[in-house]
């Protein structure tokens, strides 16, 4: 399946201001945005899935202040990625005990392994770059945060 970073993601699927003070909020929140675009099939599956997974690996938080919580699941009706953007930053398991303000929600169908694997690790690579970091702590827009998306991530 080839799909493209514009595939995953639009300005619907972000948020600038996660209202949410726990991990768990916070995949809530954003698994919302991917249910009200028809994304997915049972939106308490697939934040359960993602939960599960989060449980199972001590969490998804990076040192850098970002979160990468993802989960394949037949919940899922598309292949799909969720930003938001937290001002308190929310504690999601980093080693350091880092809170993340930057947090990428992946949702795969089941059965996508590949897909799933491929953009962990391509957005893995780039956020390990304190300028990219930066572009989305700063970003004004939705917009522009998948732009800067567009522009840097090339699955």
């Amino acid at each position: 399946m080839d799909v493209s970073i514009e595939d995953l993601i639009g300005s619907d699927h972000v948020t600038l201001d996660l209202q949410a003070s726990d991990a768990e909020g916070a995949v809530k929140e954003l698994a919302a945005l991917l249910d009200e675009q028809g994304r997915l099939n049972d939106r308490e599956g697939y934040v359960q899935a993602v939960l599960d997974r989060e449980q199972e690996t001590g969490g998804t938080g990076m040192e850098s202040g970002v979160a990468i919580p993802h989960a394949r699941s037949a919940a899922v009706a598309e292949p799909s990625l969720a930003f938001g953007r937290s001002s308190d930053g929310i504690s999601f398991g980093a080693d350091d005990g880092t809170p993340s303000d930057i947090v990428f929600l992946i949702a795969a169908p089941e059965g996508e392994n590949q897909l799933h694997v491929q953009v962990l690790s391509k957005l893995a690579r780039k956020l390990i770059h304190d300028d990219f970091r930066t572009a989305l702590r700063e970003a004004g827009s939705a917009d522009e945060v998948v732009e800067i998306l567009e522009r840097e991530v090339e699955l």
